[in-house]
């Protein structure tokens, strides 16, 4: 359950395999811009939560799913009435969500991304802009070396910094000014460990702005290489900040749900590969919700043998 989008997703797996999506259940929520004043998630927010699990639990029956690892993250997680939302949730529902700290997303998110590029990739630098935070962590292990979690998701920022369509470019200055300056504060944790030797991406945000760069359509498939440069990005933002959401809707892979968000999801983009000083990264197709699934895996074997 995340900041954007309430999504089950239906894997067939076991132990020393990689998990294949077999099926996909996805609801747009926008929790992170569903705060109050007071920083609680609505009763209609609540409601619509509550009802969305239920459909996701009973296309996870209908598919047959042998289990269900549910877990929610930033939204939930900085919720002012968060202890409420997750027991209305457990009472109506019969689901007791995990919620992760910052740390534990970008761990997990790094876990994926090392498993998918393999040992060959070398210290990796790993960057995730979700609804609600921004993940960087870095390591040569599947452990990260760092790991430190923002809140700079595009859904939070577009919602607390961008309220006109389009934006209003002073609006756009500032939040600019804001985000880089949240993100100098990490820098140094990480570049006191060396350069990375490989910078990936992953995350609905990096993958449409590679996408209206010029990268391949996610019809050609999880295997095809896809990047995107600083160089590209920095030449995007002042279109994106000129154009209204509607006419972000028209680019190439930008959906509907996100075309508000994009903008704000550039800015950080945009400043996390400045203050890295990354010139191009790679996009990862596997980001958290594989992560889970993996470290639900690598824990398996030792459970069955404790069962026998």
């Amino acid at each position: 359950m995340g900041s954007n989008t309430v999504h089950l997703l239906v894997v067939d797996a076991h132990p020393g395999a990689r998990p294949l999506p077999a099926h996909s259940h996805k609801a747009q929520l926008r929790l992170a811009e569903l705060l109050d004043e007071d920083g609680a998630i609505g009763p209609d927010g609540v409601d619509r939560l509550v009802a969305t699990i239920t459909d996701a639990l009973q296309a996870a029956e209908d598919k047959g799913c042998e289990d269900v690892l549910p877990f929610a993250t930033s939204a939930v997680r900085e919720a002012s009435n968060a202890d409420e939302v997750l027991a209305r949730v457990r009472d109506e529902t019969g689901v007791d969500l995990a919620v992760l700290s910052g740390e534990e997303e970008a761990r997990l998110t790094f876990l994926a991304a090392r498993r998918w590029f393999g040992w060959s990739a070398g210290r990796l630098l790993v960057l995730d802009i979700g609804g609600g935070s921004l993940e960087i962590a870095y390591g040569m292990d599947e452990e990260p070396d760092a790991a430190v979690s923002l809140p700079l998701g595009a859904g939070r920022l577009t919602a607390g910094w961008l309220p006109g369509d389009p934006p209003d470019p002073a609006q756009v200055k500032a939040l600019r000014r804001h985000v880089r300056a949240r993100i100098a504060r990490s820098v140094g944790e990480f570049t006191r460990l060396g350069r990375p030797d490989h910078v990936v991406a992953t995350s609905k945000t990096f993958k449409q702005l590679a996408r209206i760069a010029g990268a391949a359509r996610s019809t050609d498939g999880l295997y095809v290489q896809r990047g995107l440069t600083r160089k590209a990005l920095e030449e995007w933002v002042p279109k994106l900040t000129a154009m209204t959401t509607e006419q972000r809707c028209g680019l190439p892979g930008v959906s509907e749900g996100r075309a508000q968000q994009l903008l704000a999801g550039a800015l950080v983009a945009e400043g996390a590969m400045d203050l890295f000083g990354v010139e191009e990264l790679e996009i990862c197709p596997w980001a958290l919700r594989e992560g889970v699934i993996l470290r639900r895996l690598d824990h398996l074997p030792a459970e069955r043998a404790a069962l026998g």
